[in-house]
């Protein structure tokens, strides 16, 4: 990997977030980047304390347009990593797409060409995902957030920036990916076909050596502007649910259901979010990600099983509230 300059400076937008803070922890650790700055809403706790790094508190947040244009000055990189995952339509395009586009404006202004944008898999049509290549599926995404991060990247691409897809991502600060294992562990009598549906996975700190290394890295020789980010070895869902579960002590499944079953038992037919839960673990979706760490220069690291086991003492801690009785 070649770098794009020495003594980088970056604009973080989501840098108190559960990937965002990841990415500054680790771009406070590299010497190639002389300045860090995040536009948050409130300065978070445990930032890092470095003097590369400043925090300007912006209580509007992207839809400030004068603070944007003063944050991006003298800037090299845009590190876009604030999304909105959940809400309406309405409360998505707010952040998605309207904060997308002042904060392209504002970089634009400012002379600053280059913008990586973190998107999400779920902007494909779901289905069975199985090796697919960056926009090797039709985009058609459901889910308000889904729909509005594909309208973000698609300005991100148009400018010229940099498009980051991740799928399942877990580690310390997850909120998202190992609750919805365990609710549906917890749903469910047994194995749904086996567990044998394949997932693309990344822990967290691996996502963020990947787009701190592409935050300093030269883009011209990149064959697409898109990049799968997970590890390149899929995982068995029964694998991944195993350590979901036994992570916030749940029992594990003894016996198989079909998916039409599964489905029944979560009530899929009448509720979208069981349906597209029980679609992300019980089918395939698992995707190239070899271009990624082409990209970057570097091996993605461990494999699952070493990864999660990182991670699985802060599960076991907040198993409490990550998973509370009943739920």
């Amino acid at each position: 990997m070649t770098t794009a300059t020495s003594g980088a400076r970056l604009l973080i937008t989501g840098g108190s977030g559960f990937i965002g803070s990841h990415v500054v922890r680790t771009l406070v650790g590299s010497s190639q980047a002389s300045e860090v700055r995040l536009l948050v809403r409130r300065t978070p706790a445990g930032l890092p304390d470095a003097a590369s790094v400043t925090a300007r508190e912006v209580p509007g947040g992207l839809a400030d347009h004068v603070a944007l244009r003063e944050l991006c000055d003298g800037v090299d990189t845009v590190l876009h990593l604030a999304n909105r995952i959940d809400g309406t339509l309405e409360e998505c395009t707010v952040v998605n797409v309207d904060g997308t586009r002042a904060l392209l404006r504002a970089a634009a202004a400012a002379g600053v060409r280059r913008v990586l944008y973190l998107s999400t898999t779920a902007v494909y049509e779901d289905g069975l995902h199985r090796g697919a290549v960056e926009d090797g599926l039709p985009r058609r995404p459901k889910s308000p957030a889904s729909v509005t991060r594909l309208r973000a990247e698609e300005m991100v691409r148009d400018a010229g920036g940099l498009v980051v897809r991740p799928h399942m991502v877990y580690g310390a600060g997850d909120r998202w990916v190992v609750p919805a294992m365990a609710r549906m562990v917890r749903a469910l009598p047994g194995w749904v076909d086996g567990g044998g549906a394949r997932m693309t996975l990344i822990a967290v700190d691996d996502l963020a050596r990947a787009v701190a290394a592409l935050a300093l890295a030269r883009w011209d020789t990149l064959a697409s502007g898109v990049l799968h980010a997970g590890h390149p070895e899929p995982v068995r869902a029964r694998d991944v649910l195993t350590a979901a579960a036994t992570a916030v002590r749940l029992p594990v499944p003894r016996e198989d259901i079909s998916y039409d079953r599964a489905g029944e038992l979560l009530g899929a037919a009448r509720d979208p979010r069981s349906a597209r839960m029980l679609s992300l673990f019980a089918r395939d979706h698992w995707y190239d990600c070899s271009a990624l760490w082409r990209a970057v220069g570097s091996p993605p690291g461990a494999g699952f099983p070493d990864a999660f086991a990182r991670h699985a003492p802060w599960y076991r801690e907040r198993r409490h509230d990550l998973v509370p009785t009943g739920s």
